[in-house]
């Protein structure tokens, strides 16, 4: 195994040659990518074989999420083998660019957005820790989709991600596992014990895929991402329908089949897509469980389960693998003949349970006769969870109605998915330190008086080594000169860094590695867009999915404001501004897609109008993904986090902003919160109403958007150009947006916190003028970041929810 320069250039050459049989003149680029890749995933299975005694044997997390959007692995693996400088050497000698072999990675189509990236993240961190920590999700062959801009309307196109395959992945079809999904279920009775037998079903085989999840400069642990693939159980083709002359009944089966692991978040606005996202969420729970239990025989001997909740700990993130609980119920009594006690005790101390949101639609529920024709002994397992429960209930609460009217599984003819993962679980955390408390106050309240024990947060992080060490390479440089390099161990080190904030000449270091930065994304806005901006302007950059609580529309009337100022007042204008956008709207959020129209319409406007378009500038990022957001968070002077307060439930990218020294404009929401007490209030902006107020409105009324709309002329102004021929050829384009403000009263109070936005963002611009007071509050971001690292998030999971060791890190390895 190669171990220098020119051991590397061997290995390289001959993986090259073995690969395609060609030489390295002769390969495409895109062999010369895989060859690498594949000679890395060697070097790891050469760490894995040799040392696989010194792992350890005991607990194995396994975190379940509809989503992982890894990103691109290579140049982050390059940085965690400590490879990449003498890697870079030896292919420049074989006139190879690594650069041009980065290009060659797609981001893979695992995920959408905050949700996935954090299970990405999450995955990093157990690796670096030593935890044996796996995830388990779908094999999407087009992920969500890749966003087109076509007339400044998103247009949504296949993510084709995996065309020339995925060199990272490696099938296990002897791993494969069978699930079962309709038919009906017979009970027997023998020797006084039920059984129940599943008949009449029809079988998908789930195949899985491991993808090496490899920590930084701690090669005892490469853990798996393991995503399930839905084939049909006889192969490529029904022949028994073929040969029957039922031709296209024998494609079709196969297309239906292979459908569950087509796309994220098929649209659920059908009975065939509801029924389809169902699909996926069982198939990859009960893969996941299947060859979970499998692995545990394997590893404890062939005996019974009775130890599982002590040697394997189930995560399920969001709603979406709730079904873990019955159908790990399911496989304690039905395959493995245990009791219900038992199989219960068993399955509330594996399972544990994250929620992400407030947002009453985002809360899962399912039609009961939906999982009764697709899932039969799974509906019969939770009605027999929810009559234990409501038994255990009336016994506690017996002369408190609503306290059992508000715990139901079964509500409405649904069946509540959140409400299951409560009763279910051992553990039930938010993300947030504000957002945990809206979940015991508010949303889950009757559930906190029940289960108080289990309620508890932790605040989310994000992996600092790929977004600030990997992603700002020049930053890095300038940190580990500063304070040394153990900061990319123990992201608390970087607290380090505040002896500098009064220092002027590193803050001139540190402002000119960002306009460097600024630079460096600028060109890839002029190559990819045609557009120039400029990097000495203020880059005030929101970039998440479009949706209402995130008020994308607040910061474009924002703009639309400082527009009109100009056109009155042309020296209201001081600086030059560049205002960033990006994310996807859902498919079938018409709102969404609107306000993605009226910022490219407000672009188009402002880039025709010579009086502004040297001072102002409106970009949107198409498809914006992990790889764009590496590029855009180091370049980012301000970090738009505005979501209504009481709606953003933590927040990721407000983490990823602060540790590449943006500064923080937002809502006291979510991590924001967090992250203010970090920073101290004098280094943070803030503005708009407490969540307090916002859910004291939401619950009581007495907020009127008319009353802000007359009082206000510059309000007044700004929305009546969403609906006034303002826009050039949009007609009546902008009236759903217009009509939420004022027909639908402003749901997100946009207009009650326009003048506090206004004023705050007025500030910052003041204060980017003062070269050394902005960097200097950069630097304090930057240092007190730390505590937003996904390690520390991590070792509080491990601590007090999976009950499971980890190594210390402290200029050395040591057990907790």
């Amino acid at each position: 195994m190669f171990t220098d320069k020119e051991s590397f250039k061997q290995a390289y050459l001959s993986k090259v040659i073995e690969g395609d049989g060609t030489t390295v003149d002769e390969a495409t680029q895109w062999d010369k990518f895989v060859a690498l890749v594949a000679l890395l995933k060697e070097k790891m299975s050469h760490h894995r074989s040799t040392n696989k005694k010194s792992m350890s044997q005991g607990k194995q997390v396994y975190y379940f999420s509809m989503e992982f959007l890894i990103g691109k692995l290579l140049h982050n693996y390059l940085v965690n083998f400590k490879l990449e400088e003498f890697i870079r050497e030896g292919l420049l000698e074989l006139n190879i660019n690594l650069d041009d072999l980065l290009e060659q990675e797609v981001d893979p189509g695992l995920g959408n957005g905050g949700l996935g990236r954090l299970a990405a993240c999450f995955l990093d961190s157990m690796a670096f820790l030593g935890i044996e920590g796996h995830g388990n999700g779908i094999r999407y062959k087009y992920g969500l989709f890749e966003q087109k801009i076509m007339g400044g309307n998103q247009v949504e196109v296949a993510d084709n991600w995996l065309k020339n395959g995925y060199p990272w992945e490696m099938r296990k079809p002897d791993k494969a596992v069978v699930i079962k999904f309709k038919g009906t279920v017979r009970t027997e009775l023998n020797e006084g014990k039920i059984s129940f037998l599943h008949e009449n079903y029809e079988s998908v085989l789930a195949v899985p895929y491991d993808v090496p999840i490899m920590s930084y400069d701690n090669p005892l642990y490469i853990n798996n991402l393991r995503l399930w693939s839905a084939e049909t159980i006889c192969g490529d083709l029904d022949l028994a329908c073929f040969n029957r002359g039922e031709y296209k009944q024998s494609i079709s089966n196969k297309s239906e089949v292979e459908s569950i692991s087509y796309i994220l978040y098929p649209d659920d606005s059908s009975p065939a897509g509801r029924e389809l996202r169902l699909k996926q969420e069982y198939f990859f729970v009960a893969a996941g469980l299947g060859s979970i239990v499998r692995s545990y025989k394997k590893r404890n001997g062939s005996g019974s389960l009775h130890n599982f909740s002590r040697r394997v700990s189930v995560h399920i993130n969001d709603t979406h693998p709730v079904l873990c609980i019955p159908e790990l119920m399911r496989i304690l009594m039905d395959e493995e003949e245990m009791g219900w006690d038992e199989a219960w005790n068993i399955t509330v101390n594996t399972v544990s349970f994250t929620n992400h949101t407030i947002m009453p639609e985002a809360m899962e529920k399912w039609s009961i006769d939906l999982i009764k024709s697709l899932l039969p002994r799974i509906l019969q397992i939770i009605e027999e969870i929810d009559r234990r429960f409501k038994e255990d209930l009336i016994a506690r609460f017996m002369d408190e109605d609503e306290v059992i009217r508000n715990t139901q599984i079964f509500k409405d003819g649904y069946i509540w998915m959140a409400h299951l993962a409560i009763i279910g679980s051992s553990s039930v955390n938010g993300v947030a330190q504000l957002h945990t408390k809206i979940l015991k106050n508010e949303v889950f309240k009757d559930y906190y008086r029940v289960f108080g024990y289990k309620f508890n947060n932790k605040t989310n992080g994000v992996n600092h080594r790929r977004f600030l060490l990997a992603a700002n390479p020049k930053l890095s440089h300038l940190i580990t000169e500063a304070i040394g390099p153990y900061w990319k161990e123990e992201a608390g080190e970087l607290k380090k860094l505040l002896v500098y904030k009064d220092d002027h000449s590193f803050l001139e270091q540190l402002a000119y590695v960002k306009y460097e930065n600024k630079c460096r994304f600028a060109e890839v806005v002029k190559h990819k867009q045609g557009l120039l901006i400029d990097p000495q302007s203020i880059f005030d950059v929101q970039v998440k999915r479009i949706h209402a609580y995130k008020r994308q529309l607040l910061n474009v009337l924002k703009i639309m404001h400082l527009y009109n100022e100009a056109m009155n007042d042309p020296e209201s204008l001081t600086g030059s501004h560049t205002f960033i956008f990006g994310g996807k709207a859902a498919p079938n959020y018409h709102y969404a897609k609107i306000v993605i129209k009226l910022i490219h319409a407000l672009s188009q406007k402002i880039e025709h109008d010579p009086r502004v378009n040297q001072k102002l500038k409106v970009v949107f990022i198409e498809n914006f993904n992990v790889s764009q957001g590496e590029l855009i968070y180091p370049a980012a002077d301000i970090s738009e986090q505005i979501s209504s307060a009481s709606k953003e439930a933590s927040g990721t990218g407000n983490m990823k902003f602060m540790m590449n020294g943006a500064l923080t404009l937002g809502t006291l929401d979510g991590a924001n919160v967090e992250i203010k007490e970090a920073v101290g209030e004098d280094n943070i902006f803030i503005f708009g109403l407490t969540a307090e107020k916002v859910l004291d409105y939401t619950r009581n009324g007495g907020y009127k958007s008319w009353d802000e709309y007359h009082v206000n002329s510059d309000i007044r102004t700004c929305v009546d150009q969403l609906n006034c021929g303002f826009f050039d050829n949009m007609g009546e384009e902008f009236r759903v947006l217009f009509d939420s403000l004022m027909i639908y009263n402003d749901e997100f109070f946009i207009l009650k916190d326009f003048h506090s936005y206004l004023e705050m963002h007025d500030k910052l611009q003041t204060l980017y003028r003062n070269k050394k007071e902005w960097n200097r509050i950069s630097l304090v971001n930057i240092a007190t970041s730390g505590r937003f690292s996904s390690d520390r998030t991590i070792r509080e999971y491990a601590d007090w929810i999976w009950k499971i060791r980890y190594r210390t890190v402290n200029k050395g390895i040591n057990s907790h």
